[in-house]
């Protein structure tokens, strides 16, 4: 289906801004004068703060409900989401635990069936939690005789998370309730009388939201006991900056701790021999010079994915017995393409990599040697091949651009595929393509895009384009299906996805690239990508509109400050906008791996000449621009909108396009947040651009 759509334009678009206050606020960086006149928007709990938010809202609302095309999109929005979505299975105790959504409920629910082929029960429904689908299911663990389920509930979207157990068998929650977690699992002993997780302190009263969260602890819950009685397993008084998580190996013989630095991906680890009782913790690997991830283990010899020596990883194998360097061994040798992630089933490797940012995945046999490389339906994103050393089977998920996700299981013996779960969605697939192209960046570096457009879509030079990326964090981005991009190419529109340096796609030096006083390479990547979707016929400036969401609202932040005329529109979404105080909020002081420290005389250079707050400029005519964020976002605070927000209306020239700030309620950094919401911002957002945009 196509909406048919009037031809606008923004020119005449005139939007009366709620004043802000500014103040009197200068900060002394090393000897530079900074002015911060809007720092009182930090303070999320004043009565002044709600009173702008109010404001802000009512402009923005008043504006989205002009657009006649708002109500068409979100119904369409609704009418395509209104389709059945499975997770991966994931089997403990001879049972298959998995998630389901019907359609539109505000969050999936937890199944559980005693066979593949049974009908399967709700277990756990977080619909039932609350009135408004705002508690979301964070996490869920069952125990290894499946009988139990630690799960973990978020309220409002926020990152704390709340610990429950449920009697598998008669669907009843224990009275066990494990409060103040935050970015952690839970992982059952083998004999399920209790659980590893971890912790922070409880905040101040007032803080929840925005406090800093360091000193996180290592903890064990037993069955039956009260929180207060829980076992501290490790702490570090000494450094604030580590986290840990702890796993307990499948034998159930070592409890495997990995320790982290804020985001950065080097770590260190641990272990505790849970055979002896009062075992001391040994700390294997201390140095922080690469980054090791624990896959498995054969007795005393622990099998590590690495990327020591190895940009794009390797697999390696350690005897804890005679941990000396020299006496590591080589599994799986780095390939050409980046190793994503290594499993043990069915008595083999099962590693998944990216090739140019799509998934392919080989399997090996336990000496290394390559068994196979596993068919997928195309180029696209799989994921899972979770499942233990004795299983036949694992199950997998495949999706990409046009492409619902679909549940796949895998025959490791034999490497037949078939069908588990697949979706069925009111979408033409049919009528679109995926294609990959590369842009070449300032520095002459190569930028993989993927462009998704409809099938002999004529290339004039005036389709409304919309480009999404990140570029931070080693985090990649690969294809992957969404409502809101099908409803785009439904309208006409032409999706683009740039794999940018400070991602994951090529290894740890592509990330690297893009990290620190290197970040301006992102932004470079980003911007090279726009010029050449500009030079090759695909769309113009005025039809060219960019989102991005956490760091990639940083970069859309980054990239419409320092060029404003190559944009008709921009989305950031609970970006990180203020780089000059973003390390002092929550989590934020975690990110400084990635974007240095003001702190620092050097690294405050580089982060004022790209930070978005402070790099706009009065008077320049910024594309037409809709801000998101939310009151609940204890990850990247909203304060970072909320000044970027008030700055830009102060800077928009008299003739500009509208900047707009939309502020949802009960609701965080995105994760968990209900459906009815998603569909809300959503609509918001393609209205928002069919309006800007001048969509035909």
């Amino acid at each position: 289906m196509k909406l048919a759509l009037l031809m606008l334009t923004t020119a005449a678009i005139a939007v009366d801004y709620p004043p802000t206050r500014q103040a009197d606020v200068v900060d002394d960086y090393h000897g530079t004068k900074i002015a911060d006149p809007y720092r009182w928007l930090e303070d999320d709990n004043s009565v002044e703060t709600a009173a702008w938010v109010e404001a802000q809202n009512k402009v923005t609302f008043g504006f989205l409900e002009t657009i006649p095309q708002r109500a068409a999109i979100r119904e369409r929005l609704k009418t395509l989401w209104n389709y059945e979505r499975f997770g991966i299975p994931h089997k403990e105790g001879g049972r298959y635990f998995f998630t389901h959504n019907s359609g539109l409920q505000n969050q999936a629910v937890l199944l559980v069936a005693e066979a593949i082929d049974a009908e399967p029960r709700l277990l756990l429904d977080p619909n039932a939690l609350s009135t408004d689908g705002t508690v979301s299911l964070t996490g869920w663990a069952p125990s290894d005789d499946g009988n139990l389920l630690a799960y973990s509930i978020s309220r409002s979207g926020a990152d704390w998370q709340e610990w429950h157990v449920r009697d598998v068998r008669t669907g009843r929650d224990l009275d066990d309730v494990v409060k103040w977690s935050k970015f952690s699992g839970a992982s059952w002993t083998k004999d399920g009388s209790g659980f590893y997780y971890s912790r922070y302190d409880e905040p101040k009263a007032g803080e929840e939201r925005k406090g800093v969260t360091e000193f996180q602890k290592l903890c064990f819950h037993k069955l039956g006991t009260p929180q207060s009685s829980d076992a501290l397993i490790y702490e570090r008084p000494d450094h604030k900056d580590w986290g840990f998580g702890g796993d307990v190996t499948e034998d159930g013989h070592w409890l495997i701790i990995h320790v982290s630095r804020g985001t950065d991906p080097k770590n260190a680890l641990f272990y505790r021999d849970l055979t002896k009782p009062d075992a001391p913790i040994v700390e294997l690997l201390t140095e922080f010079d690469a980054e090791y991830s624990f896959i498995d283990n054969d007795g005393p010899v622990f099998f590590l994915q690495t990327d020591l020596k190895a940009p794009m990883r390797r697999l390696i194998a350690i005897d804890v017995a005679k941990p000396a360097r020299a006496g590591w061994r080589e599994i799986i040798p780095q390939s050409p393409d980046t190793l994503e992630g290594t499993s043990v089933v069915g008595g083999k490797f099962v590693c998944t990599y990216l090739h140019n940012a799509h998934s392919a995945v080989r399997v090996f046999g336990m000496d290394g040697k390559l068994v196979r490389e596993a068919a997928l339906p195309g180029l696209g994103s799989a994921g899972g091949f979770g499942g233990k050393k004795g299983d036949a089977e694992t199950f997998h998920s495949f999706t990409s651009f046009t492409t619902p996700t679909t549940i796949y299981r895998y025959d490791v013996s034999s490497g037949e595929s078939s069908v588990f779960k697949a979706p069925k969605v009111g979408f033409d697939a049919a009528r679109y393509e995926t294609k990959q192209v590369f842009a070449t960046s300032k520095d002459g570096t190569r930028v993989p895009m993927f462009i998704t457009l409809r099938r002999g879509q004529k290339l004039d030079g005036k389709q409304p384009v919309l480009m999404h990326g990140y570029g931070g964090f080693n985090i990649s981005l690969t294809p992957m299906f969404g409502i809101m991009r099908a409803v785009w190419l439904e309208l006409g529109g032409i999706y683009v996805e740039a794999n940018l340096r400070g991602g994951g796609e090529y290894g740890s030096e592509w990330h690297l690239a893009g990290t620190k006083e290197r970040k301006q390479n992102v932004f470079d990547d980003f911007i090279a990508c726009a010029e050449w979707l500009i030079k090759n016929g695909y769309t113009t400036p005025e039809k060219l509109a960019i989102s991005g969401g956490s760091n990639g609202g940083l970069l859309v932040g980054a990239v419409m400050t320092q060029r404003p005329d190559l944009f008709g529109a921009t989305l950031p979404s609970v970006g990180v906008l203020d780089m000059l105080r973003f390390h002092k909020f929550t989590i934020g002081w975690a990110w400084t791996s990635d974007y240095g420290s003001a702190d620092d005389a050097e690294q405050f250079k580089a982060l004022h000449a790209y930070s978005p707050l402070h790099q706009l400029k009065p008077g320049t005519r910024y594309p037409a621009t809709l801000i998101t964020t939310a009151d609940h976002d204890d990850r990247v605070v909203p304060a970072h909108s909320f000044k970027f927000a008030a700055r830009l209306q102060e800077c928009q020239a008299k003739d500009g396009p509208p900047v707009l700030i939309r502020i949802e309620t009960k609701a965080g950094h995105g994760a968990g947040t209900a459906l009815a919401k998603v569909i809300e911002e959503t609509a918001d957002e393609l209205a928002f651009l069919v309006k800007t945009l001048g969509v035909e």
